[in-house]
């Protein structure tokens, strides 16, 4: 009788032991898991309001270690250091950094209404994705270049014989425009953007990352005594124009289009 009993007490007893192991590989498995979640990197993807909150700032006119960015109606950027620098047009919305703090720096700016004052005399400074602040910049950049633009020119009628139509002005259409520039320089892209919408055919030469296209922009400059200038340099069929003006830049292509090649 005593044997029988021993077995199914040992039976019982590996019966516990092994629902115990299983019991804590489980555990462990799921602890794992969440340490594996709780390090995923950020793709990029995280929804905005999921990014914590900085901590609060008061800003005054005295405040020290000041740097204010605010943005003009072209989408240009202007850095100041104290709030009665600001004039009038930048001063609803203005980035605030603290030199001596690394908050505001990074996914979340600092952002402040110069044009309102809260308790203590301080002003009214709020939260801004940085994703928002250059989705901002560009929305005023693409508004300039597109109050700069002519309007588009009336279609030409073909004639009878299925030419233009006599009288018809020359159009863009088969130009090409070398645009020598840098990848940091602005007004070059504007210039680009403003040549494609037209029709344009561009080719962008990068004189910083290529020695050979800036030796032949000096060479084109010489050649129409400018031994300096600014960039954008545009060689419009031999028209060479120093800096990106809309105005110089249509009547180039117009001369262009009728056949001028110096």
């Amino acid at each position: 009788m005593n044997a029988p009993r021993g077995r199914i007490a040992r039976t019982r007893a590996l019966r516990l032991s092994a629902l115990s192991a299983l019991t804590a590989l489980t555990a462990l498995t799921a602890l794992l898991a969440g340490a594996g979640c709780s390090t995923k990197s950020d793709d990029g993807t995280s929804p905005i309001s999921l990014i914590t909150e900085l901590p609060r700032v008061e800003l005054r006119d005295d405040t020290p270690n000041l740097l204010l960015t605010w943005i003009d109606d072209k989408g240009e950027t202007h850095v100041t250091m104290k709030p009665a620098d600001v004039p009038a047009e930048g001063k609803k919305l203005v980035r605030v950094i603290l030199s001596d703090r690394e908050d505001g720096t990074r996914d979340m700016f600092y952002v402040a209404d110069l044009t309102q004052k809260a308790e203590a005399d301080t002003y009214v400074v709020k939260t801004m994705p940085r994703r928002e602040w250059e989705a901002l910049l560009e929305k005023r950049r693409a508004a300039q270049i597109a109050a700069l633009a002519p309007p588009p020119p009336p279609p030409v009628a073909p004639s009878p014989s299925g030419g233009a139509a006599p009288g018809a002005g020359p159009t863009a259409q088969g130009v090409s425009v070398i645009v020598y520039g840098a990848s940091w320089c602005k007004p070059c892209h504007d210039a680009e953007a403003y040549l494609r919408r037209k029709g344009v055919a561009v080719i962008m030469k990068d004189i910083e990352e290529n020695p050979a296209a800036a030796a032949e922009m000096r060479e084109k400059l010489a050649r129409v005594n400018q031994r300096g200038g600014s960039i954008p340099v545009l060689d419009v069929r031999g028209q060479i124009l120093v800096g990106f003006s809309p105005g110089a830049v249509d009547r180039a292509l117009s001369r262009a289009a009728g056949g001028t090649a110096l």
